[in-house]
């Protein structure tokens, strides 16, 4: 269909809008209204845009195992930022240089909006990536018909994710964060939640647990779907402990839980040969022993620290290449059906909140390494590896800086001759750096009475200056990339919606696609009854 550029009546724009195109591979789906979307007309978008974009052939992606990286605030610019970063590290000017993903053969853009929200949340945008379904700020793995905050509201609106399909198809599965493992972006995996503050019971208001909700944590450890998750590696065992435990590595730090439970103690029991592990010689411990016990790692009582912070930490912690490695040379023997690896990059988000590019970019290389550790590990004629992120950040890359500026520094203008380089200025006079911020504390509310000169933005805890204060610098709502390779990879091309991602996945696992079919129901959506509430309806 053409449409030319003279003017169309409105009547038939109107019945443009109506109308879903799928020619020659390519889906688009045009909602005249927000009211129309629901969660079946995301997942069959989804679906439509994959089976539009593998045509007719006759050959289908045949992978085995999957690996999902997310990059948690990884905008382009991110990206962009790091890959010069490392050159410069490398002894190169690092304009120059590439990071290993940006090699992938396949490149998409992925709009990240949420539901209700232009620049999203991560539990939405991980929502629509793990559950091929589109979903509110705050949303765990549940659709737009549940209510933020509201238990109740969940009847009807749980959605099955990666994780559960895989877990039901006797796949190994595993799941890694640098991130407490029940902040938003690895929770969409294994719990449902229509909020995801409710990481312990201690969140919980009393009308979530009257309704018989779960927390978080507790979804994790009573995690019943198939054989279960081989393998979880993260930071935020404070969730797991009763208010009275003292943490083993920051004595003054107590357990967040008020129900008084010892969720690991629970677990222990429950998996008699599994393995739990606080620190770094623990880990290496567990993941070398021969045992089909599920491992358990908790590094730190709440976040992991970032990869600059990482060889300083009291107990000693995994570094995200090590937790990646060690979670693939585990899932390879554990089951002779493939298996599904998620792993998120969490704290590059945290660093950009916190105006500090620092360690937003060493955690970006970091997350690089990781990615190269595992397509060294695995066969890649069956894994598919897709690398993106569930949003983007407002970090600024400008300044007109000279060939091989450093990328951490002020920004030095060229001039016909070294010595007419000169390092720009502000209207005020003071220096400006390469990368700055929107928002962010990195705010200087009166600059005229700060001297940038006597400040090293070369130093790890420089805040780079953000144009308006916030206490946390705010997500951006630009596109995300979308790097993949492998079968299965070549249908992610183009700006695509980001529940796109859940359904490449699907399609390219015919294990993973055959458990879909048959947990499809009427409404063309998996299901089954989950367990995200308790029998009782208490606690």
């Amino acid at each position: 269909m053409h449409i030319g550029h003279g003017l169309i009546e409105g009547e038939t724009i109107l019945k443009l809008l109506r109308v879903s195109l799928l020619a020659g591979g390519f889906c688009v789906l045009l909602n005249p209204v927000q009211a129309a979307e629901s969660a079946e007309s995301w997942y069959q978008a989804g679906q439509n845009w994959i089976e539009g974009r593998q045509g007719t052939a006759d050959t289908k992606p045949q992978a085995r195992n999957v690996i999902l990286f997310v990059g948690d605030g990884m905008s382009l610019t991110t990206v962009a930022a790091a890959r010069i970063l490392q050159g410069q590290q490398q002894g190169q000017t690092g304009e120059e240089n590439y990071l290993f993903f940006e090699r992938f053969e396949n490149l998409a853009l992925a709009k990240t909006y949420n539901t209700n929200q232009q620049t999203p949340d991560s539990a939405g945008t991980m929502t629509a990536m793990v559950t091929g379904v589109k979903s509110f700020a705050g949303a765990i793995a549940v659709d737009q018909g549940a209510t933020r905050g509201d238990c109740a509201s969940m009847d009807g609106a749980t959605r099955v994710s990666l994780l559960d399909l895989a877990a039901q198809s006797d796949m190994a599965t595993g799941v890694v964060s640098t991130t407490r493992i029940t902040h938003a972006t690895p929770a969409a995996l294994f719990a449902k939640s229509p909020e995801r503050s409710w990481e312990s019971d201690r969140g919980l208001p009393p009308t979530a647990v009257e309704a018989g909700c779960r927390d978080i944590a507790r979804q994790l450890v009573e995690y019943d779907v198939g054989r279960g998750i081989d393998v979880v590696l993260g930071g935020g065992r404070r969730a797991f402990y009763p208010s009275d435990w003292s943490d083993p590595e920051y004595p003054d730090i107590m357990g967040h839980r008020s129900d008084g439970r010892n969720l690991i103690t629970e677990w222990q029991e429950r998996f008699p040969a599994g393995r739990y592990v606080w620190n770094h010689e623990e880990f290496k411990a567990a993941m070398a022993a021969d045992s089909d016990g599920p491992i358990l790692g908790l590094f730190q009582p709440s976040h992991m620290q970032y990869e600059f912070d990482r060889p300083d930490d009291p107990g000693g912690e995994p570094s995200l290449s090590e937790m990646v490695t060690a979670s693939i040379e585990l899932l390879q023997k554990r089951s002779d059906q493939g298996f599904v690896l998620v792993v998120e990059s969490g704290r590059i988000d945290h660093a950009h909140h916190a105006n500090n590019a620092w360690r937003a970019l060493t955690d970006t290389i970091e997350f690089n390494q990781a990615i190269e550790a595992a397509v060294g590990l695995v066969d890649m004629d069956e894994t598919l590896v897709i690398v993106t992120a569930d949003h983007a950040h407002a970090l600024t890359f400008d300044g007109y800086g000279v060939r091989g500026n450093p990328i951490m520094g002020y920004a030095v203008r060229p001039g016909d001759g070294p010595e007419s380089e000169r390092t720009m200025r502000d209207h005020e006079d003071q220096p400006m750096t390469v990368l700055n911020y929107a928002t962010g504390p990195g705010y200087r509310r009166d600059d005229a009475t700060i001297d940038f000169r006597t400040m090293d933005p070369l130093t790890p805890d420089y805040k780079q200056k953000a144009g308006t204060w916030q206490y946390s610098a705010t997500h951006a709502g630009e596109d995300v990339p979308v790097y993949s390779i492998g079968p299965g990879a070549d249908v992610l091309y183009g700006v695509v919606e980001q529940n796109v991602i859940y359904h490449s996945i699907i399609n390219a696992l015919p294990r993973l696609k055959q458990a879909e079919e048959r947990l499809r129901d009427a409404s063309g959506l998996p299901q089954w009854d989950g367990v995200t509430r308790n029998d009782s309806g208490g606690d």
